[in-house]
């Protein structure tokens, strides 16, 4: 197998050729280059490899299309599908002909509140045929008022689906056969079981629940044996540790894998006894941070299989693998590659033999490659009309914050000499850290001159639970110590003599729209302007969202939303402070952080005769997935006109008023 593995991957060596990337160009991209969504996504091979899909946006404001290419030739004409007026989100393979997909389309104009959108979706098949005149879809009716879960890898041509009785909100797990039609009930949730986890081979293995007697999150394994869910862990909602079981330990079966804290800072990977629920050995753990499993890269012969553990060193991806095939593979990759970064397998035949491989970094917003034959051959670009080397560096920084903690942050340098203007652009959540890839937002800024921060202010997760807790442990610290730590990193460059003190701005998007409405009030003012996407302007709104998640939905992360946002500065609260020129963005149909915030937060800003502008993205979700062109086009032009006229002029605009 060893033999095989190396004979294959020094035929890639020969084969593949990289081309140069053109000369340096420092004019920035237009708006309308940036405002274009991915032009690809989710590529996938069939099963046999012998076939390759993906879904293609064939204009700037079209919606994808599903098309399908001779895997031998990739020059020959595709297969193309639309689902008009659906929009295609989601395919999977689920024989050598067949393909499930998902799709949405816009049902309503406005919502009525919390995860209420205005999309409907439904699940089609589409069989292929030689002549693709007969080739056609159907809708999977067999879901009902349900979804996909996926394939079920270890039975060919058998898919996982769920659906909903009338009036229900636990659903039914069922094997649904592809080419029978037919689906078989495998299991169903409960009041107390629920957020199934599913094996290779179908089979429940894991499950969540919530004990409001005991205030717990209870985790569930079901017995081979006894087909009985056995509970495996107690968390009390009040312990912020991380456990997750993720499958089988292959080199002892009757005991599971398992990511968790247990009484440490950082998560590490342990084996675990299911029957007498205890820890059994610490595999690996880092001191520097919490670390995440690999799973085998062909998961056709090898479900479930973890292979390695990936963290984070800085900004890059390190791995500390445990199968050597799975790390010579990887590293010859990563070698051959042209900016490698983000590296991954994202998809390979049932043989192993054939492979689509993606990467993505600060300078690729993400390339396919299809390893087949002993060849390499470019399949495409999420964004074919960047360049490379007009594309900015990311690096990371360290720096104190003003009480002493550590605090990482990650700069993306504009291609130009500096001091550079600076936006301070904290990431959502707020307890979901930066993944320091290709930021769009990010690198649009750089391309204008702009040095953009994004601070892993306290509460990121992966730096360790003592550094995550310390944003809600003793009371909230949003408004407070979480906007030193945003701030300081600011202050931190200027003393580096990186960014002009004079030219600095805060962006941000959901939580860090919040951290831009409270810098816009704050009385040490650093910032010029601010700019606030999709804000949290009143914590009493999100309080009643996390406190009534609780209760309706028992799942876990709601206790340290409570306690940050209860105990932390309401922006609506502190409107008449507001200092600088602010800008508030806002989509009319967001159901995460629904129009009301913005809304009650511009009555009071007019109210308080405080200048400000405003921008509503018609028909747009808080999710970015909703964000398309024409949005982007009004949204980046009107935030660059801002920072130029606005924020960073005294000649003119609000700032002068």
């Amino acid at each position: 197998m060893k033999d095989k593995v190396w004979f294959f991957m020094c035929i890639i060596f020969m084969a593949l050729v990289i081309n140069p990337v053109g000369a340096n160009e420092l004019d920035p991209y237009p708006i309308e280059d940036w405002a274009k969504r991915a032009d690809m996504q989710n590529v996938d091979l069939s099963p046999d490899g012998n076939k390759l899909a993906l879904l293609k946006i064939p204009s700037a404001d079209g919606n994808p299309i599903l098309e399908v290419y001779d895997a031998n030739d990739l020059s020959k004409k595709p297969f193309r599908m639309n689902a008009d007026p659906m929009e295609i989100t989601r395919f999977y393979w689920a024989t050598n002909d067949k393909i499930i997909f998902s799709a949405r389309q816009v049902v309503r104009k406005k919502i009525d509140g919390f995860n209420d959108g205005v999309y409907k979706t439904t699940s089609g098949i589409l069989t292929l045929n030689k002549d693709p005149k007969k080739s056609k879809w159907v809708k999977l009716r067999e879901l009902g008022r349900g979804g996909l879960r996926g394939p079920i890898i270890g039975k060919p041509n058998k898919f996982l689906i769920y659906s909903y009785d009338k009036g229900s909100f636990s659903p039914k797990y069922y094997e649904y056969d592809v080419i029978s039609k037919k689906r078989t009930l495998i299991t169903r949730e409960s009041e107390n079981i629920r957020n199934f986890s599913f094996d290779g081979f179908g089979n429940p293995q894991f499950a969540r629940g919530y004990s409001g007697s005991s205030d717990e999150y209870i985790t569930y394994y079901r017995n081979k044996e006894t087909s009985s869910w056995d509970v495996i862990n107690r968390m009390h909602r009040e312990n912020f540790e991380s456990w997750r079981a993720y499958g089988i330990d292959p080199l002892s079966p009757e005991d599971l894998l398992v990511v968790a804290h247990n009484g440490a800072n950082t998560a590490g990977l342990w084996s675990f006894d299911p029957k007498k629920n205890e820890y059994k050995e610490l595999i690996y753990r880092r001191a520097d941070g919490d670390v995440f499993p690999v799973f085998h890269s062909n998961e056709y012969q090898n479900p479930d299989l973890i292979t390695g553990l990936v963290y984070y060193k800085g900004r890059d991806l390190e791995y500390e693998w445990f199968d050597g095939e799975e790390k010579a593979l990887h590293e010859q990759l990563m070698a051959i590659i042209p900016n490698s970064d983000r590296m991954s397998i994202s998809s390979r035949s049932r043989d192993g033999m054939s492979m689509v491989v993606s990467n993505r970094g600060p300078r690729d917003p993400g390339t396919y490659y299809l390893i087949k034959n002993g060849q390499v051959k470019v399949i495409g670009s999420t964004m074919p009309w960047f360049s490379s080397d007009r594309l900015a560096d990311v690096k990371e920084i360290k720096y104190k914050s003003r009480d002493g903690k550590l605090i990482r942050g990650f700069i993306t340098i504009p291609n130009s000499e500096g001091p550079h203007p600076l936006v301070v652009m904290p990431h959502g959540g707020p307890f979901v850290p930066e993944n320091p890839s290709f930021d769009g937002w990010a690198q649009l800024l750089a391309n204008y001159g702009y040095m953009v921060l994004q601070p892993q202010y306290r509460g990121s997760r992966g730096y360790g639970l003592d550094f995550y807790k310390s944003a809600f442990i003793d009371g909230g610290e949003g408004g407070g110590k979480m906007q030193d730590d945003k701030d300081d990193g600011a202050l931190f460059l200027a003393q580096q003599g990186l960014v002009d003190p004079d030219k600095m701005a805060m962006f941000g998007w959901s939580y860090g729209g919040y951290a831009a409405l409270i810098a816009a009030a704050r009385e040490d003012q650093i910032y010029q302007c601010a700019i606030a996407g999709a804000a949290v302007a009143d914590n009493s709104q999100q309080l009643n969202y996390y406190r009534n998640n609780i209760a309706a939905f028992r799942t876990s992360g709601s206790e340290e939303q409570i306690r940050m946002w209860d105990d932390s500065i309401s922006p609506i609260d502190e409107v008449e402070k507001v200092n600088i020129p602010l800008f508030i963005i806002h989509g009319d149909v967001d159901q995460r952080v629904p129009p009301k915030h913005a809304r009650k937060y511009i009555t009071a800003l007019e109210k308080a005769g405080i200048p400000h502008k405003t921008l509503w993205l018609e028909g747009a979700d808080h999710f970015y997935s909703t964000l398309f062109y024409h949005h982007n086009v009004k949204f980046y032009t009107e935030l660059l006109a801002f920072l130029d006229n606005d924020c960073f002029q005294d000649d003119g605009g609000i700032a002068s008023r």
